[in-house]
């Protein structure tokens, strides 16, 4: 029997206890998978009273995370801190004294993740992070390993349970924007400032992780096309449902003969999609490759267990793989180092889509023709349509057309258009509309 892998894990709430308690919980089958045990010997925390309450005897507890790094009998760092500046200072020196890593923290990846691979490179170390997108579904794996021998044309993911949760609320209970986040909050699904999660940051920081993997390209954070969420309106998702319809915000990456996009924003899809029908904080990501198809794979993206579930999935990785010959290691971005290219990388107005279109107008004759004249002379044709009926009082009334695909740039132009007419009376809303079949 190989002897324990020791480890040690900064970082002790929510994720990180649930991290202890999994591995002991679970010690025994770990073990026979395995061949050797995987110890949690160190935990740095600044409330050391709450983890002692917490851990076992033989389990050492301080405040400082760099008696952690300075220790010679660690072998292996956990960081569960979350956030850039400390987070980055405890990897990079763990990195650098010869220590394996494990993190959750995809906006510590998506943003200063080259550096980290290549200091990890350096040392002959490894660095985990299946947990660092959508939780306990091991996506990383999937597109990393499981799908290797495929080209992988596209993926797009429900990757932020907040969103799914507050978007689920105003489809179900045709519930505000505001009144579904107080909910999410009020559960816990979102943070007191839920700006990263609303405005599709953290979303954009897992699709950038999984862009890299599948196309074999420098990590893309800073070329994603970002939209949160925050603009919805109740009623576009009830329009969205009367056409068969279901609004979510997905994280897209894509690659074409043009190049690669990735992009998040809010998207209709169709409601006969499997995707479409993941509700409340779930998470879900499809994955269309050339000898595969197209894949989906569901559970849960956040959470304690879920979360350690894959940290400690890393740590097996890690513990399997440890005496492995460096190049004969999974690469951490899938393809080997030398092989990485730098694609083009497609802006947003280079993007093509169909396009949902609400747009409010005076209740008068001619206004749908002006409309639809003005899609016809940028080349975007209508594929459906659904007109209110007219408010008496107001005499204005809400056109939703839906458009067949359009590059992102000539749709604008038409709107622009579209927006100058006397007789539209408020901003034209474009949500872009995806089909997976």
């Amino acid at each position: 029997m190989l002897k324990p892998l020791q480890i040690g894990l900064i970082g002790f709430g929510t994720v990180g206890s649930a991290t202890y308690q999994l591995l002991k919980r679970n010690q025994h089958q770990i073990q026979r998978r395995l061949g050797r045990a995987l110890q949690i010997r160190m935990v740095a925390d600044l409330d050391t009273e709450k983890v002692k309450a917490v851990v076992d005897a033989d389990c050492a507890v301080v405040s400082d995370a760099s008696q952690i790094i300075s220790s010679d009998d660690i072998d292996v760092v956990i960081e569960l801190v979350g956030g850039y500046g400390f987070a980055l200072d405890v990897v990079s020196k763990a990195l650098e004294t010869g220590k394996h890593v494990v993190t959750a923290n995809k906006a510590l990846l998506a943003t200063h993740g080259e550096k980290i691979f290549q200091l990890a490179r350096k040392n002959t170390c490894m660095v985990g992070f299946e947990s660092s997108v959508a939780g306990g579904i091991p996506i990383i794996k999937v597109v990393r390993e499981g799908l290797s021998a495929n080209h992988i044309e596209w993926i797009a993911g429900i990757i932020n349970g907040t969103t799914n949760f507050i978007l689920t609320q105003m489809h179900e209970k045709s519930w505000t924007f505001a009144q579904a986040l107080e909910q999410a909050q009020a559960l816990g699904y979102a943070e007191a400032d839920p700006t990263f999660d609303i405005e599709g940051v953290d979303a954009a920081h897992k699709c950038s992780l999984l862009a890299a993997i599948a196309y074999g390209i420098p990590i893309p954070f800073d070329q994603a096309h970002i939209e949160g969420i925050s603009q919805l309106q109740s009623k576009d998702m009830q329009f969205a449902a009367q056409l068969g319809y279901r609004i979510k915000l997905l994280g897209i990456a894509k690659r074409t003969q043009q190049g690669v996009e990735v992009r998040v924003h809010p998207c209709l899809i169709s409601e006969r999609s499997l995707i479409a029908n993941v509700e409340g904080a779930m998470n879900a990501v499809m994955v269309h490759s050339d000898a595969l198809g197209t894949s989906m794979y569901y559970g849960k993206g956040a959470g304690g267990e879920p979360t350690a579930s894959a940290v400690i999935a890393d740590l097996v990785d890690i513990a399997r793989t440890v005496s492995t010959d460096v190049t004969h290691r999974v690469p951490h971005l899938a393809f080997q180092t030398e092989s990485i290219d730098s694609p083009n990388m497609l802006t947003i107005e280079e993007v093509i889509t169909c396009n949902y279109l609400r747009i409010a107008v005076a209740d008068q004759s001619g206004v749908l023709a002006s409309i639809t004249s003005i899609l016809a002379e940028h080349g975007i044709s209508v594929d459906a349509m659904l007109q209110q009926p007219a408010d008496t009082t107001s005499k204005q009334t809400e056109l939703i057309i839906l458009t067949h695909e359009a590059k992102e740039g000539v749709m604008n132009q038409a709107m622009a258009k579209i927006q100058k007419l006397p007789t539209v009376l408020m901003p034209v809303v474009r949500i872009r509309k995806e089909d997976f079949n």
